[in-house]
């Protein structure tokens, strides 16, 4: 694999220092003396005009005097003067920078136009940048102290990565006195030109980090973000604090869902979807480093606790509960055992309470049961120090029976002096380990939902089900009409007519222009009747009198519809109404009031919710939210973190409601938010649900104009499973193949295709003697961001399963215009055209996202492959740096 680009930002072999000085107080000064103590094992060049030495090195006035165009340059001079310095540095050669300087984006308009002008200057340039306004950046490993902090942190596997500098500098005093080490420390700053995306796509595949830590305080670019943090994720753990929220302005929300749906709960369900975890506090994020640190593995929610303490035990039950830690059911074997071990006093359920005076013998064989049970994903172990307790003692039998076993083992050994050798114990072991019940059972919570999250990240939905395809041409019609007339609301019979091409059943809805029109409409549906005032000014109806049900006769009707007018008028005289509507009155007895909403937020894009429905849905505030696109899995986990939910199942005297048609419904929605853009706000409440089906009993949704887009989901933060790409072709022999994006689920298929290669093609492929791909490799190429690059695969069936037949993909370059490629296709199904095909199909993928150039290094003694490109139109053209490689492109 090459070089990542960011490489010799992080790994340099030379640094200038612009601004170094010999004065205490001077930023560039500490850093520059921070190099020098760290044992950096690079050249280090002090650069300042008002030098000529500096600490016994010669100084240069300018970037244009340094002996060689260092790779990185660390700038931490006042603002005004930092563009020319990126501007000599850029003529000098240099392409990776740090800014520290404070004094642009936060300072106003005059330090905005600075750092604009910043930009413009490093990308003129071609160097990329991190800052401005940071802390700098740390590699233990190489001995890289680029930041003002005092110190330098221990070398480990965990990345940092910050907007505040303050937290790293906080976080790296903590983590020396707790023994834990970095493999990076970033500060990013205001990350004018790197942001988290980038930087995380690095740290994915950094054989030196194993667990990232970040603290966000905003992010601008919601697709990289995702896209990286989701790649990251699926090959270590990550852990984030996020604090603060989107600014969603001033405009009043005009659904229920946007006032119930804020950017945090929104980021919430970033977080589920990217397989990471979430936390709140600095303190929480200490805790999880320490267990990360640890390389401990989650596999499951069922948690066991042993304890010779009631009270803990009791204090660490209620907050599992609380956290949702399902304390784990003991199997009947290890009650047995655990009789067999304890005294007949122990408590015989969990927590497993060993007695007070329990000794290393009761902690090695409560431990041992548990670890044993299959119902027990982890074990929580507890001690308090007693007269008769031998702390460190335990402590070992903890140990030695933790290596026994894959899942995950946390102490918790409570006091200071007592049981200071105990922990020693368990830091020299690599077990996470506590002073009190609340942070161990927090870090088993985050490492249970670290292990549902992973299982989120592996759904990857089209963006239409398989079920009766939807009338995207007539919904686009009824919105592309609306904003015709400069409108940014549907009216119910339009926004009703919009779910119904989605096969989303609705009530039937007339619209009545007076009182007459209405009386006649309602004695055509069949009395009783609903009657609902009709204006797009007016989101809550029934908040101005605006809705009267269960309409007996044309009299009533028709006396409804003039007191309705007047009570509208009272509440609302700035409102413009036309008519109401009518609808049949529903009467389902053992319906369930719910909502099915969507709002778009302002980084993320449009983002579905679920809840208990109804007028007082804002009192409830019961709803959970997901970004699309949703599968039956993702549909079923949105009901399921819903109090109303509960209801939804069978309640008193009231049957079970159909689940299923609830889900199918969410999975309709889905489709509407992934096909049509133009959709800012939806709210179906109340959906009507019982054990025969579901009604969509209101209806309303907001539209505005989207600007052309490249790619059809470009609006949203997770790319769909690309559907469209699915296609069938046949063989000259007749047999059918299907080419299709590869998906996660692929991963076995994938891995008994690369093994069955021949020793040379898998040379030709990986230019190496691969003989099966790793895990992480797996990962990497079966887990793809369908948004940055794209594996086509050629499957056919065989003996009842798919056999994968070749694969072609590229990645998307850096410079977000072209493109690398890659194929290979298996030696039994070589010269049958499928290599040409299945090239052409992805050089028009690429075309389509706006790519312009495609290019790959092939093997000089690949002579079939070089043919191919040949006839395909690449330009075959002498490597740069290898001679045994043809590097290979065309234009798109």
């Amino acid at each position: 694999m090459s070089q990542h680009y960011l490489h010799p930002l992080f790994s340099p072999r030379s640094v200038a220092v612009f601004g170094a000085s010999d004065r205490e107080e001077s930023v560039a000064g500490v850093i520059y003396r921070n190099l020098a103590k760290s044992g950096f094992n690079g050249k280090v060049y002090p650069v300042n005009p008002k030098y000529e030495n500096l600490l016994g090195e010669k100084c240069y006035a300018y970037a244009s005097d340094l002996p060689e165009a260092p790779d990185l340059a660390i700038i931490a001079t006042p603002a005004p003067t930092v563009s020319q310095i990126m501007d000599e540095c850029g003529k000098r050669g240099v392409r990776q920078a740090v800014v520290l300087s404070a004094g642009f984006r936060e300072v106003g308009a005059k330090g905005i136009a600075m750092e604009e002008t910043l930009k413009a200057t490093a990308h003129k340039h071609g160097i990329r940048f991190i800052g401005p306004n940071c802390l700098g950046i740390q590699r233990p490993s190489t001995g890289l102290n680029a930041t003002f902090a005092l110190g330098t942190a221990l070398p480990g596997d965990l990345a940092l990565v910050s907007q505040s500098g303050a937290l790293c500098t906080a976080m790296l005093d903590w983590a020396e006195s707790n023994g834990i080490g970095f493999s990076s420390v970033i500060s990013s700053g205001a990350s004018a030109d790197l942001d988290f995306g980038e930087i995380l796509d690095y740290l994915a595949y950094d054989p030196k980090t194993k667990g990232i830590l970040m603290y966000i305080e905003g992010i601008r670019d919601a697709r990289r973000f995702m896209s990286a943090l989701r790649n990251v994720s699926r090959l270590q753990p990550v852990v984030m604090v996020k604090v603060g929220r989107h600014e969603a302005g001033s405009k009043a929300v005009a659904s229920h869902t946007g006032a119930l749906v804020g950017s945090d709960a929104v980021f919430d369900a970033l977080v589920r979807r990217a397989g990471v975890v979430r936390v709140k506090t600095i303190l929480q994020l200490f805790a999880c480093a320490r267990a990360l640190s640890t390389h401990i593995k989650p596999i499951g929610n069922r948690l066991a606790i042993v304890t010779n303490g009631g009270g803990p035990g009791v204090m660490a039950t209620d907050l599992a509960v609380d956290l949702g830690v399902r304390l784990a059911d003991l199997s009947p074997q290890t009650v047995e055992k655990l009789n067999a071990a304890l005294p007949a006093t122990w408590s015989h359920g969990n927590p497993i309470d060993v007695i007070g005076d329990a000794g290393a013998d009761r902690y090695h064989a409560a431990l041992q049961a548990c670890l044993d049970d299959p119902g027990v994903d982890g074990v929580l172990t507890m001690l308090t120090p007693q007269a008769m307790t031998k702390p460190a003692e335990a402590a070992t039998a903890v140990v030695d029976v933790a290596k026994t076993s894959q899942k995950p083992v946390i102490a918790c050994w409570m006091g200071e002096k007592q049981v200071a050798e105990g922990r020693k114990l368990f830091k020299d072991a690599g077990i996470p380990y506590f002073t009190t019940p609340e942070p161990a059972v927090e870090v088993f919570s985050y490492l249970a939902n670290f292990y549902e999250n992973q299982r989120l990240l592996m759904q990857t939905p089209g963006p239409v089900s398989r079920d009766a395809e939807p009338d995207v041409e007539g919904a686009r019609m009824i919105i592309e009409s609306a904003l015709a007339q400069g409108r940014d609301t549907l009216t119910e019979v339009e926004s009703k007519a919009l779910l119904s091409s989605f096969h989303i059943p609705v009530a039937q809805t007339l619209i009545a222009r007076n009182p007459t029109e209405a009386m006649l409409m309602a004695q055509q549906m069949g009395f009783p009747v609903v009657m609902k005032v009709n204006s797009q000014d007016i989101s809550h109806k029934s908040d101005v009198g605006g809705v009267r049900l269960g309409l007996s006769s044309g009299q009533a009707v028709r006396g409804a519809f003039t007191g309705m007018m007047a009570e509208v008028q009272k509440h609302r005289p700035d409102a413009h109404v036309e008519g109401v509507v009518v609808q049949p009155m529903i009467t389902r007895p053992n319906a369930r009031e719910v909502l099915v909403g969507v709002v778009t937020d302002p980084v993320l894009g449009p983002v579905i919710a679920f809840g208990a429905g109804g007028v007082d849905v804002e009192a409830l505030e019961d709803r959970a939210v997901a970004l699309p696109p949703l599968n039956r899995f993702l549909a079923n986990d949105l009901i399921k973190r819903t109090r109303v939910s509960k209801l939804l199942g069978h309640f008193r005297n009231r049957p079970a409601a159909d689940l299923s048609v609830v889900e199918k419904i969410l999975l309709r929605v889905s489709e509407m938010v992934c096909e049509l853009p133009w959709i800012t706000e939806l709210d179906i409440n109340p959906l009507l649900v019982d054990e025969h089906g579901a009604l969509a009993a209101d209806a309303r949704i907001m539209i505005r104009p989207q600007p052309p887009r490249a790619d059809r989901y470009g609006h949203m933060a997770i790319h769909p499973y690309p559907a469209h790409l699915v296609t069938q072709w046949q063989l000259p022999d007749g047999s059918d193949v299907i080419i299709r994006p590869i998906r996660p689920e692929d991963a076995e298929m994938t891995q008994e295709f690369v093994r069955g290669l021949s020793a040379e093609t898998k040379y030709f492929r990986y230019m190496d003697a691969v003989q099966e791909l790793s895990h992480s490799m797996l990962v990497r190429l079966t887990q793809i961001d369908y948004d940055r690059e794209m594996a086509l695969l050629a499957v056919t069936h065989k003996d009842g399963k798919e056999v994968e037949l070749g694969v072609a993909r590229y990645a998307t370059n850096p410079d977000g215009d072209s493109c690398e490629f890659a194929l290979v296709i298996d030696d039994d199904w070589q010269h049958q055209g499928i290599a040409h095909k299945l090239m052409e199909v992805l050089m028009n993928v690429a075309r389509a996202k706006g790519l312009t150039v495609m290019e790959g290094e092939v093997l000089k003694n690949n002579t079939r492959m070089l043919k191919l490109c040949t006839g395909l139109g690449f330009r075959l053209e002498p490597h740069p740096e290898d001679d045994s490689i043809k590097y290979v492109s065309r234009d798109l």
